[in-house]
C-alpha cells in the first residue's frame, strides 16, 4: 500500500494533503545539529569589544574642555561691552537734552537785542575814543573800505532811509508801483541765455521769410533792418499773439495771481475783524443801525432762526 498521506493546515484555515516522505525530510533537516565555523572564521566574523566608559569619557573631555571654560568669559566680555555702550548712549542723550533744554529756554530775541546793544555801545565807545584824541571817526572808520564798497554802503542806506519814510498812504499810483516793483522782486532773476537763444531763433526765422535784412555797417557791426514791421512790433503790429510761453512761466504766473488772491482775502478779513464784521450779510445802513441789529440778533435770533432759513430756501408760505 503507497504511505498515507497527511493532512497540513495552511494560514488560510484550509487543510492541505501532504506526503508523508516531506514531512519526514522537514524534521529530520530540523533536527541535524548546525556545522561550527572553524576558528579562523570566528576570529574574522567577531567583533571587536565596545570602548569602555573610562575611554569614552576621557576622549571626549578633552576637547570640550577649553571650550566650556571660555563660555563664561565670552558672556562676560559681551555682557561688559553692552553695558558699557548702554551707559554711552545714556550719557550722550542726556547731554543732548540739556542742550535742547538750554536751547528753548533761550530766548533768541533777547539774544538779538543783546548783541545789538553790544554793537552800539562798542561804536559809541570807539566813536568817543576817536574823538577824544583829536582826529575824524568817519575819515578813519573809512580806511578799513574800499571807494566802491563805501559808495554801495551809502547807496543802500539812502535806499533803506527813502523806503522807511515811504511806507505811509500817499496815493493810489504810489501803491500800484509799489506793489509792482514788490512783484517784480518776487519774480526773481531774468533767464538771459534762454532769451538769447530766442532772440537769435526769432531774427533767423524773420530772415529766412525775407522781412528782415541783415546789414552790416561801415565799422563791422551787424544791424537788422526790419521792412514790414513784424518783427520790430508797432502799434499795429500782432505778432506778440502767436507767442507760447512754456509751463513753467505759466505755473509761476498761476502761483503769483493765487498768492496775491491770498493776500487780498487776509486783509481784507483782518480789516472785517478790525471793524467788527464777521463777514456775512449787510443787513445796516449806519453804525447806529448795526448795533441795534446785534442788540436784536443777541435777543431773537435763536426763536426766528426757522424763519429765516425758510425765507433763504424760498419755502417760506
Amino acid at each position: 500500500m503507497p504511505p498515507s498521506k497527511k493532512r497540513k493546515t495552511t494560514r488560510s484555515g484550509k487543510a492541505e494533503v501532504v506526503p508523508e516522505e516531506q514531512v519526514e525530510r522537514e524534521t529530520t533537516a530540523l533536527e541535524a545539529p548546525t556545522e561550527e565555523p572553524s576558528g579562523e572564521q570566528c576570529a574574522e566574523k567577531e567583533p571587536s569589544p565596545p570602548p569602555t566608559t573610562a575611554d569614552t569619557s576621557a576622549s571626549s573631555t578633552e576637547p570640550a574642555a577649553p571650550s566650556a571654560a571660555s563660555a563664561p568669559k565670552d558672556r562676560l566680555a559681551r555682557f561688559r561691552a553692552l553695558q558699557a555702550r548702554a551707559k554711552a548712549s545714556s550719557d550722550q542723550n542726556l547731554k543732548e537734552a540739556t542742550k535742547e533744554s538750554q536751547r528753548l529756554a533761550t530766548d533768541p530775541t533777547q539774544l538779538t537785542a543783546l548783541n545789538r546793544k553790544h554793537a552800539i555801545a562798542s561804536h559809541k565807545l570807539l566813536k568817543a575814543d576817536v574823538e577824544e584824541a583829536g582826529e575824524d571817526f568817519e575819515r578813519k572808520r573809512a580806511w578799513d573800505w574800499t571807494i566802491e564798497e563805501s559808495e554801495r554802503w551809502d547807496k543802500r542806506m539812502r535806499k533803506k532811509e527813502a523806503h522807511r519814510d515811504d511806507t505811509a498812504f500817499k496815493d493810489y499810483a504810489r501803491e500800484s508801483e509799489k506793489a509792482y516793483k514788490r512783484q517784480l522782486r518776487n519774480m526773481g532773476n531774468p533767464d538771459l541765455e534762454r532769451y538769447t537763444r530766442e532772440k537769435m531763433a526769432a531774427i533767423e526765422k524773420a530772415a529766412a521769410a525775407g522781412t528782415l535784412d541783415i546789414v552790416e555797417t561801415d565799422d563791422g557791426e551787424m544791424i537788422a533792418v526790419d521792412k514790414d514791421g513784424t518783427f520790430f512790433s508797432t502799434a499795429e503790429s500782432t505778432s506778440f499773439a502767436q507767442h507760447k510761453p512754456d509751463k513753467a512761466a505759466v505755473d509761476r504766473l498761476v502761483a503769483d495771481l493765487r498768492k496775491a488772491e491770498e493776500a487780498s482775502l487776509k486783509r481784507r478779513k483782518e480789516r472785517m475783524a478790525k471793524n467788527g464784521d464777521d463777514g456775512g450779510d449787510v443787513t445796516y445802513i449806519n453804525e447806529k443801525n448795526k448795533q441795534f441789529n446785534q442788540k436784536l440778533a443777541r435777543f431773537y435770533n435763536k426763536y426766528t432762526a426757522e424763519i429765516r432759513e425758510s425765507f433763504e430756501r424760498g419755502t417760506m408760505v
